[in-house]
Parts: structure tokens; C-alpha cells; sequence
């Protein structure tokens, strides 16, 4: 009978599948551990690919290799089959008479998704195919559960999220993108080393959220009897490390923010964060520059300029820098200087642009509001934004030559927000300010201000030096180099409702 959620079909295969596994079972042969390869397909593939059916005959090379039965062609007393690894397939040619008596008859009941190991010569068929002819032949894994039934093009989705396992068996690109995301962290971990930054671990489970302006995650802890929360950033943590004279620190870190659900953003991500006493934002926008420059050049082969989503990029050529206001000015024809200056002739605007906004809004966040709306989704090719207004950056230095301002920029590209960086704020009275400002903030309703922090206060008033630090989503900016048009297509577990109550 089918479980709940399969089909008659599907579960009479189940079915089958279980008596085959019995069999297996009686026989004291169920799911071995002995098997041990000596070979990955890929490499195979590197070594001998270029080399013809002559030398690898002269060669005989013997390998040991195992994988996942992707097709089976039987044909009497020899048949063909493809096995998957970690770094690809190679077909086996499987014969009656160069196997042990009767393991040809077991190979023929197998089924695709079965896991095998084998040994055997390499050589080249007849039609120019790398093969492997097998000498002996193991099932090491039985699948009970059978692939997609189109798993040879799996686009489901639902089933692809749900089940990422099955989207990595039958999806080479997904494979792919997962490898690059690999690469992607490993570079940007080895740049930051190589440039004297230390990598650190701070608490994922804090008593006092910060760090960003967004809606945490509560959780308990029973031995205590308090509430704790998941992190919405490390920034707080960074920089009392700055204050502790580690001078040069970075994390690659799990931040988790209470907030929907869209194709750029999920409630667990991942963020680089690095921050560097003696610097300010302008070095750091320099060192994210090149630091992105060289990673794209990393992954495309000496390349700057890649696709995403069907348009052209270049990150070889220096990358635009524009203040927030300036921006708004050249996106937005119709628009006066003057009315972003003035909160009135702001609030005006706003409700021109049908923009809805707080009363308690000051002009700073009307501008960002505006820049947020008509802006952002129009920023294509690579750019540096500055000059924050400090009613939206409370952990950002103020500006020396106009301190409604910060010193701050913003990094974006194909329409998103890549990187946040600024100046720290190390005086600790205009810090305790504007946390102050943040409490009322909350108190008036906003869930997304931050809490006051009392220690980090305490840390600041021992001093912390002047720095700078950068907090880059790593999500999307592999988004960007996988040409992935959503953010879970680059989290290999994407957060999803139960099966029961999907999304649509």
C-alpha cells in the first residue's frame, strides 16, 4: 500500500524495491561497509580522456570505483550502465563472463539509483567512449526509494528545495553552483588571511540582539530561565575585539533576521564580516573592490566580465562611487535638491511618489526611503552608494564635513545590495545617543530597531580605535556569479514552510 503522499505507482516500485532489499537482507549482504575505491570518475576522465584505445590497452589500468547507477542498458550477456560520483560518470561495461558466477544476474535485478562499487580495467569502447570493463561487481547502497520519475531533467521547485539531495543527484549545474559557493568562501577566507586579517568565532546566541536594524529570532534557555537571541549580525562582538587589540579580524558567520521570505532573502544567511583598526570606510571600499575584482577573476579564468540573468557585467573597470542624494538626483527626473533637505517639502514628495511613510520619520529616513524605492532596483553595473544619512546607520561614524551624514557606503550591482561598510563609531556617548534614539524607535513600534547594549557601551569606554568594517552577503553575491535568479537556488537547505502549508 502507498504512503501517504505517493502515488500507487510509486509505492508499488517502494514495494519492490523492499523485497529486493529482504533478499538482500536474508542473505546477510545489506548495506556493506568494505567496499573502498581507489579512483573519483573525474579524475579518470582527466588522466586518461585524451588517450586512445591502444594505449589504454597497453597501459591496463586497474581501478576501483563506486557510484550512483544513473542508467542501465541490459543486453543479454553484456550490458552497459553509468555510475555518478562526487566529480562525475563514466559508463561500465558490465559482461557475464568477466564477472564472479552468478553476480551478473544480481546486476541485471538492480535498479537505477543503487549504489555500486566496481572494479575493473579502463579502457575505450568501440564508439570512442572512457569505460570502465568490470572485473567484479558490488551493490553497495540499495535505494528503496526510486528517482523523480523525470529525474534526468528535474525542475520541480518545490521537490527541488524540499529534497536538495535528489537536485544534486540528477542536476549537474546545481552540483556546479554549490562547488562554486565552495570556492567562492574559500577565496575570500584566503584573501582576508593573506592580508593579516585573523578569522574569529563569536556567539550565535546573544543576550542582547545588534549589530542591524532587523527583527530577531527568540529563543530559551532552560538551565538560566532567560530568553536568548539568534544573531542578527557579529558587529557588536567584531569591534569589542577591536577594543581588545585584535587589530585586523573577520567571521564568516550564520545570521538569522525574522523577516519574509523572496528570491533575495531567507531567514538564515550567511555574511562575511571584517573589520580593520587604523582605516576608514574610503580603505575599505578600495580592499572590497579589489577583493571582488580578483574573485570574479578567480572563478572566470582570468576574467572580469561574466552574465547574470542575461545581461553583461564588468568588474575590471573602476567601480562608480555616488552619494545617496546624488542618486536619487540622477535617477528621479522632476525631483528638487531642495526637497530632499527640507522635511516638510520631503514628506511632500514621499506622497507625490506615493512612498508611504511613518510620522515619526525623520528627513534622513525619507531620503532612504525614496533612494530605497526608486533607486536600488536601477543600479546595474557595479557602485559604490556613500554618504548615509545617520538617522538610518547608528553604528556608523558621523561625517566631519556634514554630520547628518556618515561616513558609509553600500555596494551594489544587478539592481541588489552586496556590501554594507562604514567608519566604526568608537565614542562611546554618541553610540549610547543614538542607541537611545534606536529604544524609542522600538518603543514606537518599530520591531527592526536595536536594543540598547550596555556592554558594548562599557567596551567603547575603554576604548576602541578608529576602524573601519564591511559586511558582505555571501549568498548573494554567489548569487550573482552562478547566475541564480533566487536566493535559494545558493542555500543547499533553503528555509520552507511545512510540506503541508507550502508556498505558492
Amino acid at each position: 500500500m502507498a504512503k501517504k503522499g505517493e502515488s500507487t505507482t510509486e509505492g508499488q516500485l517502494i514495494a519492490l524495491r523492499r523485497a529486493k532489499l529482504e533478499e538482500q537482507r536474508r542473505s546477510g549482504r545489506a548495506y556493506p561497509n568494505d567496499f573502498r575505491r581507489d579512483s573519483l570518475t573525474g579524475d579518470l576522465r582527466e588522466r586518461y580522456g585524451n588517450k586512445t584505445a591502444e594505449e589504454l590497452e597497453f597501459m591496463h589500468v586497474e581501478v576501483a570505483i563506486a557510484g550512483r547507477m544513473m542508467t542501465q542498458r541490459l543486453m543479454g550477456k553484456a550490458s552497459f550502465a553509468h555510475i555518478q560520483d562526487m566529480s562525475g560518470q563514466i559508463q561500465l561495461y558490465v559482461k557475464r563472463d568477466s564477472l564472479p558466477e552468478g553476480v551478473y544476474d544480481e546486476f541485471k535485478k538492480w535498479d537505477l539509483g543503487d549504489i555500486l562499487g566496481a572494479r575493473g580495467i579502463v579502457f575505450r569502447t568501440q564508439k570512442g567512449e572512457l569505460s570502465v570493463l568490470v572485473g567484479n561487481l558490488e551493490l553497495v547502497t540499495k535505494a528503496v526509494r526510486p528517482l523523480p520519475e523525470k529525474w534526468h531533467g528535474l525542475t520541480d521547485l518545490e521537490v527541488r528545495y524540499r529534497q536538495r539531495y535528489l537536485d544534486l543527484i540528477v542536476n549537474k549545474n546545481v552540483r556546479e553552483n554549490f562547488r562554486t559557493r565552495s570556492e567562492v568562501v574559500t577565496y575570500l577566507r584566503g584573501f582576508l588571511t593573506r592580508d593579516g586579517y585573523l578569522e574569529v568565532e563569536t556567539p550565535m546566541m546573544q543576550t542582547t540582539p545588534g549589530g542591524a536594524a532587523a527583527r530577531p529570532f527568540i529563543t530559551h534557555h532552560n538551565s538560566l530561565n532567560m530568553p536568548l537571541y539568534l544573531r542578527v549580525a557579529p558587529e557588536l562582538y567584531l569591534k569589542r575585539l577591536l577594543v581588545g587589540g585584535m587589530e585586523k579580524v573577520f567571521e564568516l558567520n550564520r545570521n538569522f533576521r525574522n523577516e519574509g521570505l523572496s528570491t533575495r532573502h531567507n531567514p538564515e544567511f550567511t555574511m562575511l564580516e571584517f573589520y580593520a583598526a587604523y582605516a576608514s570606510y574610503e580603505d575599505l571600499m578600495k580592499l572590497t573592490e579589489t577583493m571582488l575584482r580578483g574573485l570574479v577573476m578567480e572563478l572566470k579564468g582570468g576574467q572580469t566580465r561574466f552574465k547574470y540573468q542575461g545581461r553583461d557585467y564588468d568588474f575590471g573597470e573602476k567601480f562608480q562611487v555616488c552619494t545617496v542624494k546624488d542618486a536619487i538626483l540622477d535617477y528621479n527626473t522632476g525631483i528638487d535638491k531642495k526637497e530632499l533637505e527640507e522635511l516638510p517639502r520631503a514628506q511632500a514628495l514621499l506622497n507625490r511618489l506615493e512612498i508611504p511613510f511613518e510620522k515619526s520619520f525623520g528627513l534622513g529616513k525619507l531620503q532612504i526611503e525614496i533612494f530605497e524605492k526608486t533607486v536600488e532596483p536601477k543600479l546595474e553595473d557595479p557602485i559604490f552608494i556613500t554618504k548615509y544619512p545617520a538617522e538610518v546607520s547608528p553604528l556608523a561614524r558621523r561625517s566631519d564635513q556634514d554630520p547628518f551624514y556618515t561616513d558609509r557606503f553600500e555596494f551594489f550591482v544587478a539592481g541588489r545590495e552586496i556590501a554594507n561598510g562604514f567608519s566604526e563609531l568608537n565614542d562611546p556617548d554618541d553610540q549610547a545617543e543614538r542607541f537611545r534614539a534606536q529604544v524609542a524607535q522600538r518603543e514606537g513600534g518599530d520591531v527592526e530597531a536595536m536594543h540598547f547594549d550596555n556592554d558594548y557601551i562599557v567596551a567603547l569606554e575603554h576604548g576602541m580605535p578608529p576602524a573601519a568594517g564591511v559586511g558582505i552577503g555571501v549568498d548573494r553575491l554567489v548569487m550573482l556569479l552562478t547566475d541564480a535568479p533566487s536566493i535559494r537556488d545558493v542555500i543547499l537547505f533553503p528555509q520552507m514552510r511545512p510540506y503541508e502549508s507550502k508556498i505558492d
